[in-house]
């Protein structure tokens, strides 16, 4: 190789000195923008704890509260924690709190924006361990920050946000309660105080359900029916059943692609009913159930660390006393489970946790079964769970794709808008539950972080924990010789190729292991759906807009043929089939 012609390094150095020499100073910085948020004494007449959230839009058509999301939509907010905020008192928000998309009030643009104030107020809670936290407890609205009855707000004004102009922000409105459903000849609502939650929170807590009753229930006093949980995010009735028919003044609004699909829903709702009463359709009780929490729309139904014991107070509390007060058999052969997305990984949870008290699953794009894939994330090998990293560049991991492969949300984007959201796992937010779900407390009594929110770098000693008590495929796999012969023919899985959240990816994995089973064949099923996105339910024939819509008219015939199959010698199988 030629030789280069070397410099002296005194030269070098002479040289660099003269260009520092040269060098401008640096300039001071410039005015800040900043705002300063109070709370009018009308709203509360004292110091409250919460979040307090600042949010600016370019778009003014509904209030930037109801605006926020991840992505390339995303507007921009930010948010800090106050601790006794008294009224009049105001909080400033300058460059150093953090903020997403843009991390500071420094870097958004000067300009006209759409601005609002929300402060998401928490409680303390004195656990029976001893720890004492700050959270938002439920207000019958399943943990929507943005419409939690109590939290207070300013009205949205457009405003010129200029450096060095600060801008002073009165939060003067509350969100109202709200009404609880009301019993109707079909739907009934029920609520029970559960002894253990409440022993673990170290205050009264609730769980309840909305319970769909089969055609004939009063003719029929007794019939002893089965079972059949449908699982899912918070419901604030009975979802998908409509006894009478459609609006004819409804005015269409559209759905991503498809035209009036508030009719379309109303229509399938109304022919569920019609369904449901006729003389051909199986005779059971199905529930939705609420088990809202301080940290999120439902508690994922099993016991928790952090939330507290949520399986065992729906599977030996909620259900039993549901059964009792609406003649269930009351057996687990006469239990079922199905649900899609976050019901979907329930249904399959607490199958596999509770082997012996329901009798099989439906579980339709589930979140993630395997932590191999959460979502796309290893998080046993992976060091970080935003970057894919090489030796010499990263590439960003998606969070959302279109059945196309299109991706306009980041796993950065969805972790950085919840820690606007709020800190110590209390966003509200899906990365957020999964971690108060299934992380060990901490020892300042919130969940342990499996990766630095900011970051994205795993601690893999509570991913270690997650292994061992959550990932399904992986307790399958160890405790297959128990569990086993108490699952065979329980198991259904079924999920899209193309999810938009790649859960496809974690069942490709259970399903791997599944059909590798002998000593019992697992003898169920996994199904995927071609091209079809997120939220896939074994639907063939069907567009995905209509097919999630029938969770009900789809499972329930082929939960009858399981539980005629399988029901013990000497179990009612007469009383309910009228």
């Amino acid at each position: 190789m030629k030789n280069l012609t070397r410099k002296p390094l005194s030269l070098l150095l002479t040289v660099s000195f003269l260009f520092a020499a040269c060098a401008p100073a640096t300039e001071p910085a410039g005015p800040s923008t900043s705002f300063a948020i109070s709370f009018a004494d009308s709203t509360s007449s004292s110091t409250l704890d919460g979040r307090l959230l600042l949010i600016l839009s370019k778009d003014d058509d509904r209030e930037p509260r109801f605006q926020v999301r991840p992505g390339v939509g995303a507007v921009q907010i930010f948010g800090m924690n106050v601790d006794g905020m008294a009224p009049g008192e105001d909080i400033v928000f300058d460059d150093a709190v953090f903020g997403y998309p843009h991390d500071s009030l420094a870097d958004v643009p000067p300009g006209e924006y759409f601005v609002q104030a929300l402060l998401h107020k928490y409680d303390t809670f004195d656990l029976s361990n001893g720890k004492t936290v700050k959270l938002p407890m439920d207000q019958g609205e399943g943990q929507q920050w943005e419409s939690s009855p109590g939290n207070i707000y300013s009205e949205a004004r457009m405003m010129q946000v200029e450096p060095g102009t600060p801008i002073r922000i009165v939060m003067e409105d509350v969100i109202e309660p709200i009404v609880p459903p009301e019993d109707t000849d079909w739907i009934k609502h029920v609520r029970i105080k559960s002894e253990l939650l409440s022993e673990f929170w170290g205050r009264d807590m609730h769980i309840a359900a909305h319970v769909l009753l089969p055609a004939g229930f009063d003719e029929h006093p007794e019939a002893r029916y089965p079972l059949a949980i449908f699982h899912g995010h918070f419901p604030a009735d009975f979802q998908g059943f409509r006894a009478e028919p459609p609006d004819q003044n409804l005015e269409c609004q559209q759905s991503g692609n498809v035209p009036c699909y508030n009719r379309i829903r109303q229509q399938e709702a109304y022919d569920f009913y019609q369904k449901w009463i006729g003389p051909d359709f199986p005779r059971m009780l199905i529930i939705q159930i609420q088990h809202q929490n301080p940290y999120y729309d439902d508690s994922y139904a099993v016991n928790s660390e952090n939330l507290g014991p949520y399986g065992d107070a729906i599977t030996y509390e909620l259900i039993p006393a549901i059964e009792e007060q609406f003649r269930g058999i009351g057996e687990g052969w006469a239990r079922f489970l199905y649900g899609g997305s976050t019901g979907g990984w329930e249904a399959f949870g607490v199958q596999v946790l509770y082997p012996d008290e329901y009798n099989g699953t439906f579980a339709a794009c589930p979140d993630s079964l395997d932590f191999r894939f959460h979502q796309i994330v290893n998080i046993y090998e992976d060091e970080n769970a935003y970057f894919e990293q090489g030796d010499f560049a990263s590439v960003a991991r998606p969070a959302y794709r279109d059945y196309l492969g299109n991706v306009t949300v980041s796993m950065e984007d969805e972790n950085h808008m919840e820690l606007v959201l709020g800190d110590k796992t209390r966003s509200g937010g899906q990365w957020d539950i999964w971690e108060a779900v299934f992380s060990p407390m901490g020892e300042d009594g919130y969940p342990m972080r499996l990766w630095d929110k900011k970051t994205g770098e795993i601690n893999h000693e509570v991913a270690a924990y997650w292994r061992e008590n959550y990932d399904m495929r992986y307790i399958l796999e160890r405790d297959w010789e128990t569990l086993g012969p108490k699952l065979k023919g329980k198991l259904h899985v079924m999920v899209g190729d193309m999810d938009n959240f790649h859960l496809n990816n974690a069942v490709y994995l259970l399903e791997d292991f599944l059909e590798s089973t002998t000593d019992p064949y697992y003898n169920g099923m996994v199904d995927y759906g071609d091209r079809q996105e997120h939220c896939w339910n074994g639907d063939q024939e069907n567009p995905l807009y209509i097919s999630r819509l029938r969770y009900n008219t789809m499972y329930v015939p082929k939960i009858l043929e399981r539980l005629l199959t399988t029901a013990p010698e000497g179990a009612d199988l007469t009383s309910w089939r009228y």
